[in-house]
């Protein structure tokens, strides 16, 4: 029933769509005020799905798009817990509202965890949404200490 293929430079802009709905959907930003992200997003996506360091995935069922996913290959300091300077992050985890609970997001969650294990990636890091958090918690996911500051800019 459900196919999954890898995303292709060709689907940025599906990528990009799919990061403001799951924004939308996550009550985090409004959807009007999305659209400098999504071109912004767009040009930042094409070079990395072409490069490799960002890997997609898409899921159709008989040919229509019901959802998707991505990790990015970040640079990353050696640290503790992984002495190697990559990092995989997880983003852009998106399923269509009447394919929910289908087992969707748990099939992209096991491939993109797979496909870092693959690469010898040993720490994978994602930002989860207040409704996507127990489908990680429950795959072994962590919260981790991380902190942030939000510098906003001055008009």
């Amino acid at each position: 029933m459900f196919e999954t293929r890898l995303a292709t430079v060709g689907d940025a802009e599906l990528i990009a769509r799919h990061r403001r709905q799951m924004f939308v959907d996550a009550g985090q930003a409004e959807d009007a005020a999305l659209q400098p992200m999504m071109e912004n997003f767009i040009a930042w996506v094409r070079p990395r799905l072409a490069d490799g360091s960002y890997v997609g995935w898409i899921v159709e069922v008989d040919g229509r798009v019901v959802g998707g996913a991505g990790m990015w290959m970040m640079d990353f300091p050696p640290h503790w817990m992984d002495a190697q300077p990559l990092r995989a992050y997880l983003l852009n985890f998106y399923v269509d509202p009447a394919f929910r609970g289908h087992g969707v997001a748990y099939r992209l969650l096991k491939l993109s965890v797979a496909e870092a294990s693959g690469r010898g990636v040993k720490v994978v890091s994602l930002h989860a949404s207040k409704f996507g958090r127990p489908i990680y918690e429950r795959n072994g996911f962590e919260q981790s200490t991380e902190m942030m500051l939000r510098l906003e800019q001055e008009a």
